[in-house]
């Protein structure tokens, strides 16, 4: 059985769902917004501590994608941790380009109240 309370959990030993994905919450590094939610499955992870850039799993497209691919507002790394049952990603990052994250052209996709 996987110790998730250990600190030094390697990618692999991560917990992806059935389909293969797991939630990646992304969070701007300086002010702390959360920017959006995306899916990665384990190639997508891989890539994204390859590069130091955000890569992700598009459900709807059915392939990888990179951030900023083709907005140019990549996401550059600083930080990628788990939580404690090993199962959701938060990814602390340094927004480039325009520093919008959501497709809407808006900094975050989290621009909306519900009434």
């Amino acid at each position: 059985m996987l110790d998730i309370e250990r600190d030094d959990l390697q990618p692999q030993q991560l917990s992806f769902n059935a389909q293969g994905l797991m939630p990646a919450i992304i969070q701007d590094v300086e002010t702390k917004d959360v920017l959006m939610l995306a899916w990665m499955n384990r190639e997508a992870l891989e890539r994204s501590l390859q590069t130091g850039y955000t890569w992700f799993w598009s459900r709807s497209r059915g392939r990888l994608w990179q951030k900023g691919e083709e907005s140019g507002n990549t996401q550059s790394i600083e930080s990628v941790r788990y939580d404690c049952d090993a199962d959701t990603l938060l990814i602390l990052v340094r927004q480039g380009g325009d520093k919008l994250a959501c497709h809407t052209g808006k900094p975050s996709c989290f621009y909306r109240t519900l009434n």
